[in-house]
C-alpha cells in the first residue's frame, strides 16, 4: 500500500511540478508574445502554446543551450550559431539564437514569410482552434495530435486571454489579390485608360493581363512608350503575356509594403525577377539589398530581403 501511495503521490508532484513551470514560462514570455503578434499577426496564444510544446516549457535541452523554443531548424537560408540534436533523423540542425525573445521572433517571422503558412494570415487571431490545425495541416509538426495538444493548453491555461484587447496589424500584404482602385481621371499625369481597372501593388498602379493582350497593345491603350512600360516591368524585350500577369504602369518601388519586408523561397521554382513582379519592387533594388549578382538562382529555402 505504501509503495502504491507514494507512486501516486510522486505523480502528483510531477503534474505539481509541470504546471510551476508552465505557469512560469507563460508569465515570462507572454509580453514577448503580445508584442509580436502586435508586429506580425501570430497570435499570442499560439506562440506561448508552440513554446510550451515545442522547448518543454523552456527546459528542453534546445532551449536551455540554444535559446531555441520552437524546435526550428536551420533550413538553407540560415546563417547563423547551430547546434546538432537526433529529430526525424539523426543529427539534425537546428537553430541558436543569442536570447528567447530572438526566437520568438524568428518564430513570427518563420510564419510569416514562407507561403507554406500564409493561409494561416487569412484566419482571425482568435480562432485558435484553426490556427492550430493550419499549423499542423502545414506540417509544423509530424505529432499527428499537435493541434490537440496546442488546443488543450490553449484553453487549459486561458492563454486566449492574451489574444483579446491587442492592436494586432493588419495582414500581411496579399499581392495575388491586390486592393481595387478606381481608374485614374488624371489622364494627362498618369496616362491610364480610363476604359480598364487599374489595380495597385505596393501603391504602384497595374493592370492584369487579359486574353490577348501584349506589351505593345497595353502600351498603346495607356499612352506609353514601349520602352516605357518593360522599363516599369524590368523587361528588355516585350515577351509572350499569359493571362493573369500583372504589368505596372508605372515604376516599382524601390523597397517593399510594409509586411513584406522579405520573402522566402519554397520549394516550386521561382525566379528573382518572378518575386520583384508579384511584390511590386524592382529588380535591381532587390539584388541590391541584398548583394546578389545578375547570374543569382534562387534556390528552396534562400531568403531575400524587400525593405530594409
Amino acid at each position: 500500500m505504501k509503495k502504491y501511495l507514494l507512486i501516486i503521490l510522486a505523480a502528483v508532484l510531477s503534474i505539481s511540478a509541470k504546471d510551476g513551470a508552465y505557469e512560469k514560462y507563460i508569465e515570462k514570455y507572454s509580453s514577448i508574445a503580445v508584442s509580436e503578434m502586435k508586429r506580425t499577426g501570430v497570435p499570442a496564444s499560439i506562440a506561448l502554446a508552440q513554446g510550451l510544446v515545442e522547448s518543454a516549457a523552456g527546459q528542453s535541452a534546445l532551449a536551455v543551450r540554444g535559446n531555441n523554443h520552437f524546435g526550428i531548424k536551420c533550413h538553407a537560408d540560415w546563417r547563423g550559431k547551430r547546434m546538432y540534436r537526433d529529430d526525424d533523423k539523426t543529427g539534425e540542425c537546428f537553430r541558436v539564437y543569442y536570447n528567447a525573445e530572438a526566437s520568438f521572433r524568428d518564430h513570427s517571422d518563420f510564419l510569416r514569410y514562407r507561403d507554406r503558412y500564409k493561409g494561416l494570415f487569412d484566419l482571425e487571431p482568435t480562432d485558435y482552434k484553426a490556427w492550430a490545425q493550419g499549423l499542423k495541416d502545414a506540417g509544423y509538426a509530424t505529432d499527428p495530435r499537435y493541434a490537440q495538444k496546442l488546443v488543450k493548453l490553449i484553453e487549459d491555461y486561458e492563454l486566449y486571454r492574451f489574444d483579446s484587447d491587442t492592436e494586432v496589424p493588419e495582414k500581411p500584404a496579399e499581392v495575388e489579390k491586390p486592393v481595387e482602385v478606381k481608374p485614374s481621371r488624371v489622364r494627362e499625369e498618369y496616362r491610364f485608360s480610363l476604359s480598364r481597372t487599374v489595380y495597385e501593388i505596393n501603391g504602384v498602379p497595374c493592370i492584369y493581363a487579359v486574353e490577348g493582350d501584349t506589351y505593345p497593345s497595353i502600351a498603346a491603350a495607356n499612352g506609353l512608350f514601349l520602352k516605357e512600360l518593360l522599363f516599369f516591368n524590368d523587361l528588355r524585350a516585350a515577351g509572350a503575356l499569359e493571362p493573369g500577369d500583372v504589368v505596372y504602369l508605372k515604376a516599382k518601388k524601390t523597397k517593399g509594403a510594409r509586411g513584406s519586408e522579405k520573402y522566402v523561397f519554397g520549394d516550386e521554382p521561382e525566379t528573382l525577377w518572378e518575386i520583384s513582379q508579384r511584390f511590386g519592387v524592382k529588380l535591381s533594388a532587390i539584388r541590391r539589398m541584398n548583394k546578389l549578382s545578375a547570374d543569382y538562382v534562387p534556390q528552396e529555402g534562400d531568403t531575400v530581403v524587400l525593405r530594409r
